[in-house]
């Protein structure tokens, strides 16, 4: 059994989750209040559906994904506190200047610049937790911090929609601009850089501390280490198949506004909407706590179990939700499907940690990221703009958008955890 740091309080340890889970949030609210906002944006500046899944999209995603890869290696190098410090301040910048838009073409050059920063956190925060925590709690840990993800989401709904009602969508990035500077200034503070550690062996007590960075990076070129990690068949599939999941869930994301005030003309609906999230924000902890005893008595591999659960039992429910003439089962049967198909982040990246070096966990971390980013966030919402626009019509068209991703990657990603069960004892560090 593996140990984290011991100089380090369980104290120092708790306030630096809660810090990182903080920034997550705010990350995700900044990064999310598009899809709340969307529809606003939409007809205030005279964009299509096309437009706003690029926007939403491809805009950040592309940029994040390029560029966690180049900042996981750069967390694996020097200090990762430092790097997540930079980056919250300019996304928080970013965010508030979104708020004087005038064009698409000025939204979308903050969404890159959104994109570029964002990518700092959670390559480093991968790193930063894999050296605080013993290895036997990561999935319960990673969770924690994943869960951040639907909480941030949640409160861009509750929190964005309510002042975009009360106000305009203008006022909500520029209040939420604004609140991530008062973040920021808290992580100064109470965020600490711990040494670097290596654990070696498997279910070994024993652990070499390294205090400075140089001693600890691999000799190795990125794009090198990238091919060794890629080599396996179990991370191959892994990625795929989260990366489905991925695509499904940023999809009804980008389009839940549309859903209900096209379908329905509920409006309202959409910050209520945000309560399914920070529910979503539980079940990834419950995922994650389970995750860890399955893997503790039937074996590692079957963490990917979970993986299946997201994928399968929620397509009934989203069925249901998006082919409902009723608003309000509509508004449940989403609500509960996305909670079940979303459960599977903390899983997902913890879970990856198992192929890579100690040298290689901010680069393995900003890979799943990279994937993620490609193909859930940069490809799910603009293929669902051109379906809405283009192959299906009327008042279901968006519906219809959203339903055919969600079960091609419902079912695609069911096969490929699989197949990386298969590989799993093969390919694991």
């Amino acid at each position: 059994m593996t140990t984290p740091k011991r100089n380090m309080t369980n104290l120092t340890r708790y306030v630096s989750l809660v810090l990182l889970m903080l920034l997550y949030v705010n990350s995700f609210v900044d990064r999310q209040i598009i899809a709340v906002l969307g529809e606003s944006i939409r007809q205030d500046l005279g964009l299509s559906f096309t437009n706003l899944g690029w926007l939403y999209g491809p805009s950040f995603s592309w940029v994040y994904a390029i560029m966690g890869l180049v900042m996981g290696r750069l967390a694996d190098k020097t200090s990762r506190v430092r790097i997540i410090l930079i980056g919250a301040t300019v996304w928080s910048f970013a965010t508030l200047a979104s708020g004087w838009a005038s064009s698409l073409g000025f939204l979308i050059a903050m969404r890159m610049a959104l994109g570029l920063s964002q990518a700092a956190l959670s390559p480093a925060v991968y790193s930063l937790l894999a050296d605080i925590f013993p290895q036997e709690r990561r999935a319960t840990v990673y969770s924690a911090y994943a869960s951040a993800i639907f909480i941030g989401v949640g409160l861009s709904f509750l929190v964005g929609g309510s002042v975009a009602q009360a106000y305009d969508w203008r006022i909500s990035l520029q209040v939420l601009g604004a609140s991530g500077f008062l973040l920021v200034g808290l992580s100064i503070v109470g965020l600490v850089e711990p040494s670097r550690v290596t654990y070696q062996g498997s279910g070994e007590d024993s652990i070499e501390q390294a205090n400075s960075t140089d001693s600890f990076v691999s000799e190795d070129s990125v794009w090198k280490q990238l091919r060794g990690l890629l080599s396996k068949p179990a991370l191959r599939y892994h990625l795929l198949g989260f990366g489905l999941l991925a695509m499904s869930g940023y999809t009804i994301l980008a389009f839940i506004g549309s859903i209900f005030t096209q379908g329905f003309d509920r409006a309202d609906l959409i910050p209520r909407y945000g309560w399914f999230l920070v529910a979503t924000a539980v079940a990834v902890n419950g995922a994650g706590w389970i995750s860890d005893r399955w893997a503790n008595h039937y074996g590692p591999r079957n963490r990917l179990a979970w993986g299946w659960i997201s994928g399968l039992v929620s397509l009934p429910f989203l069925w249901v939700g998006l082919y409902s003439e009723h608003p309000m089962l509509s508004f449940w049967a989403i609500g509960i499907g996305n909670i079940i198909a979303s459960s599977y982040n903390g899983v997902a990246a913890a879970t990856i940690q198992f192929f890579a070096r100690d040298d290689q966990r901010g680069l393995v971390g900003a890979l799943y990221l990279f994937v993620v980013s490609v193909v859930g966030f940069g490809a799910g919402p603009p293929l669902a703009g051109w379906l809405s626009d283009h192959i299906f019509q009327g008042a279901m068209a968006v519906a219809s958008a959203v339903w055919t991703i969600y079960l091609l990657c419902g079912t695609g990603s069911s096969v490929a955890f699989y197949l990386a069960r298969k590989h799993y004892d093969q390919d694991v560090v």
